[in-house]
């Protein structure tokens, strides 16, 4: 290994010696790159229109929608930053404006934001606009966005007083550009009728309708009956499922770093603590305007939108705090922000019991007390985990594990989202004891986008037909294996978590986000303070540059460097580090890693916050 501590940039460089016939692992990386290139391109022009917008019917009621075609397209920002062609960069920037302006003359849309709806819906159709902070930072178009964006939920938006102030509380679970929703109307619901068929009722006590397992939405006695109740007892206060604002609130801190933001994530996550100390521990599901837990619930603390009881139970009060505690463990580097989502994990566990040799715990709570008992899902505490790095975090994540059996062979179940559900398969892998996994997990979410293409070849029938969610089963990109394999994480709670990651890669040659062409990288065992990594320049006749960033967003510092072939180790304190990588280069690392140690930013080895622009005023009304 060569190493030249003082580049004119002052960033710390290693040059790679080794070489090696090309890894199995390397070759299918950038074969799973390469296809999806391709890929992208095909699903696009099958489904778009030479303008951009999705070729689909001609009006859409309801307020639900937007967030399905966004997310049509939400991971191609993320694939670019993982490495995808510049193409695939550009062709994202035109699907997020198109869609946005299809679905303002559908009436979903003002001002650029869905006019109003909840935040777990809000959470999936922002992630491709959170992904622009890392694909681009500190765009005019991105930064302005995000401050009139975030201005809804500060207060300082006239048009949209979503938050009272003095309370710190969210005053409806349906909110946006509009304002707090707390009146819905049949119109609201309309398009999602024949889905929630297919749920339990929303509430224990409509009358004529048992209590589960399902409920007729499509019989219009009973959707009246529905729609009053929601607003009677539903569509005013705060709901735990409001917490995954403060991604938004914390990437509208890392385009424009404003300190205000990150005040208000920090100041209503403590708002929430409250709630659940007063609650005896366990987080309630509804908050009225006075602040009263249970206010229109007749004093229950479960029962509220998407809470406890319904429509997903536990799901949907779990991950916001998870979320919202990672994104305040950025923002402000202290773990202990992630004791709003422990306190619930660990309650949950509690209430947990044993059927046939598996812990299972409760994910809904009725009238009666706790029910529908289940594994609980390892993402929770694994996100906890990958945060902060703490003993405690790892016991919840291995007690998990050892409630069921080992999970080591891939799933090959591609979910919303493109998304695979393998992250104890990963887990078994960093910790040493899966080392067929990079080639399985490759290899699955190759076959995903084969199966994709296929059925994006074999599609029939006219558009006007298509329902809502049509694009995201067809869409062929896949980012599961190279977010494992390149950022030392898996992927981040769907319904709005930012990619908190252990590293990202930059192409030093083009100055962009990514993997450089040609060249394939392996994230293995990590803990606190260190990650191994295996890197190879496949290209046998031209050299590569690779630049790591400590954190997917700055975060971290690099601390040491060691060459794990010849064991030479050099101490470092950077957030960068450029990699030089000969024709046909394989290099064997260890980075060491101090964590928190920067102010989260979507700064780049080449552009920082000084070049936040200027915002654009509009004129003052006369």
């Amino acid at each position: 290994m060569d190493f030249a501590k003082n580049l004119p940039s002052g960033m710390p460089s290693i040059k790679a010696t080794g070489k090696t016939d090309p890894p199995a692992w390397a070759l299918l990386e950038r074969q799973l790159i390469a296809v999806m290139n391709e890929a992208a391109g095909e699903f696009v022009r099958r489904y778009t229109r030479p303008d951009g917008t999705l070729v689909w019917r001609d009006d859409w009621p309801g307020m639900d929608g937007s967030d399905d075609a966004y997310e049509s397209f939400g991971n191609f920002p993320l694939f670019y930053v993982l490495g995808g062609a510049d193409n695939i960069l550009q062709t994202a920037d035109r699907a997020w404006d198109a869609v946005t302006w299809q679905w303002t003359q559908y009436g979903t849309v003002d001002r650029e934001f869905d006019r109003y709806y909840d935040w777990m819906h809000h959470g999936e159709g922002y992630l491709s606009f959170y992904y622009n902070g890392l694909a681009c930072p500190y765009r005019l178009k991105d930064v302005q966005r995000a401050r009139r964006f975030a201005a809804m939920y500060t207060g300082d938006d006239p048009l949209a007083p979503n938050i009272d102030r003095e309370r710190l509380l969210i005053r409806s679970p349906i909110t946006g550009s509009d304002g707090p929703r707390f009146v819905q109307t049949r119109e609201d619901w309309v398009t999602h009728r024949p889905v929630l068929d297919h749920y339990l009722p929303p509430f224990e006590d409509i009358p004529g309708v048992p209590d589960g397992p399902v409920c007729p939405w499509s019989d219009d006695a009973v959707y009246d009956q529905i729609i009053d109740l929601i607003n009677k007892r539903m569509a005013r206060g705060d709901v735990p499922l409001n917490l995954n604002c403060t991604s938004l609130l914390t990437h509208a801190f890392m385009q424009t770093g404003d300190d205000r933001f990150r005040r208000w994530v920090v100041d209503y996550i403590d708002a929430w603590n409250r709630r659940i100390h007063d609650n005896g521990g366990i987080i309630p599901d509804n908050v009225g305007l006075s602040g009263r837990i249970g206010e229109y619930m007749d004093g229950k603390w479960w029962g509220g939108y998407y809470g406890w009881r319904w429509p997903h139970g536990a799901v949907t009060v779990i991950e916001p705090l998870v979320n919202a505690g990672c994104n305040a463990v950025l923002l402000t580097g202290d773990t202990r922000y992630l004791d709003i989502a422990r306190s619930q994990i660990d309650k949950l566990w509690s209430l947990g019991r044993e059927e046939d040799g598996v812990w299972l715990v409760p994910y809904r709570h009725y009238d009666a007390g706790w029910c529908d008992y289940r594994p609980m899902n390892i993402q929770w505490p694994l996100n906890c985990y990958l945060c902060s790095f703490a003993d405690e975090d790892w016991q919840r994540v291995e007690r998990v594990m050892q409630a069921g059996p080992p999970k080591k062979q891939v799933n090959g179940h591609i979910a919303k989202g493109n998304r695979s559900d393998n992250n104890q398969q990963w887990v078994h892998f960093i910790r040493g004891d899966n080392p067929g996994y990079p080639d399985a997990i490759l290899r699955s979410d190759y076959d995903a986008v084969a199966a994709r293409m296929a059925a994006i070849r074999n599609d029939q029938g006219p558009a006007a037909d298509w329902d809502i969610h049509h694009w995201q089963d067809k869409n062929p990109v896949m980012c599961n294996a190279l977010a494992q394999l390149t950022m030392a994480s898996p992927l981040h709670i769907y319904h709005g978590g930012l990619m908190n990651a252990t590293l990202r890669c930059f192409d030093a040659d083009a100055r962009r986000p990514g993997l450089p062409p040609d060249v394939a990288m392996l994230a293995g065992r990590q803990n606190r303070d260190r990650v191994d990594l295996e890197i190879v320049n496949l290209n046998t006749c031209q050299p590569r540059s690779l630049i790591l960033e400590a954190g997917s967003f700055g975060q971290h510092a690099f601390s040491s460097l060691c060459d794990l072939t010849d064991k030479t180790e050099f101490a470092v304190d950077s957030q960068w580090l450029r990699v030089d990588l000969p024709p046909s280069a394989h290099i064997l690392l260890q980075a060491g890693l101090r964590r928190y140690v920067h102010t989260p930013s979507y700064d780049t080895p080449w552009r920082n916050t000084t070049d936040i622009p200027a915002e654009i005023k509009g004129r003052e009304p006369s």
